[in-house]
This record gives structure tokens, sequence and C-alpha cells, in this order.
């Protein structure tokens, strides 16, 4: 329950918090040839990652995130601080999972955040990763990258048309449950 006190009067933004790998190993996808060629699709092999954390307002449609070379405490602390001095007049509700570096004792979470954990195994109820499907679809369908490079620069190129798509996000992420919250503080 969120107290007054602590809310202090600001609006309270509800948003869902995730982390993702993108890599250089590719995955295979469906896609469209015309009769009767056959398409080919290259693999890659090589394990070389960037790592992602998205959080996404379903009811206002704006995604924040940031790339990493690592996924760990220290990270998900530099996070949060952006996503905190991006709304600094909202008390923010923030739904992560239950990650291990979402509960380390060296986390910095600022004072304008609260984090709420999503029940033990249940990704499903995270608007964040459905993004993260969008991403994977349309970002990265059948690309073999030469570089982690060209990952990245996919990547944020995703991202950056992702974040300015608000009807889209709200597309994918303002589910019923959750454009029906009333969100007040007691």
């Amino acid at each position: 329950m969120l107290r007054k006190g602590r809310v202090r009067g600001r609006r309270i933004r509800l948003m869902f918090q995730d982390e993702a790998r993108f890599g250089r190993m590719a995955k295979p996808r469906r896609c469209w040839a015309p009769k009767p060629c056959r398409p080919v699709m290259l693999n890659g092999y090589e394990r070389e990652f960037v790592y992602a954390y998205g959080a996404v307002s379903p009811r206002e449609g704006d995604l924040d995130w940031k790339m990493c070379a690592q996924m760990n405490t220290p990270r998900m602390s530099e996070f949060l601080a952006q996503v905190s001095q991006h709304y600094p007049d909202d008390f923010i509700v923030m739904i992560v999972d239950g990650a291990s570096s979402h509960r380390g004792k060296d986390l910095v979470v600022p004072e304008n955040i609260r984090l709420l954990p999503l029940p033990a195994y249940s990704p499903e109820l995270n608007p964040q990763e459905h993004l993260w499907d969008e991403l994977r679809e349309k970002e990265f369908p059948n690309r073999v990258f030469d570089s982690l490079t060209g990952v990245k620069k996919q990547l944020r190129s995703g991202l950056t048309r992702l974040a300015r798509d608000r009807i889209r996000l709200r597309s994918i992420t303002a589910w019923p449950w959750i454009v029906t919250l009333t969100l007040k503080a007691t």
C-alpha cells in the first residue's frame, strides 16, 4: 500500500521493467519466398551479447531503455536512476521480476520509485516481455551480424523507433487489467 507521505502529492506512474539479451546467435524465423525458391538463412554461433534494460508505462505509452555490456545490480541501479530522473515529478510504482539484481543489497532505489515483485515464474504478466518479442520479430528476424557493433546499432535503432511510437507501445502493452487499475495513495 502506498502512503500519501511517501507519494507527497505526486502523480503515480505504473511501469513494468525487464531485461533482455540480444546477440549474434541468429534465431531462424518464418519468411516468404516466391515459389519454387527456398529462402537461405545463415546462422551465427558466436556467443557475444549486449543487454537491454527496459521499462514501459502502458497507460502513457512511454518506454525507457538502456543498453549495457552486463546485467547486474550496479547496472540496474543506474537504470533506476535514469528512469527516476526522466520522471522527477512522478512517484513510480515499478513492477519487476524476481531477478537477483532486483533484490541485491547494493541496489540503489531512488526515493520516487517503489519496486513491486511479480509472482514467481510469471513473465506473461509483464508487458515489457512483449516489447522484447516485438523487437526480436521486427528488428532481428533472420539476421546474422558480423560483429557485436552491428547488434548494438540495430538494437539502438529499434528501441528508439519503438520508444517514439506511443500508439504502437500502447497497443502492445495497455492490457485491460492494467489500464483499469485505480492508482492513488491512501
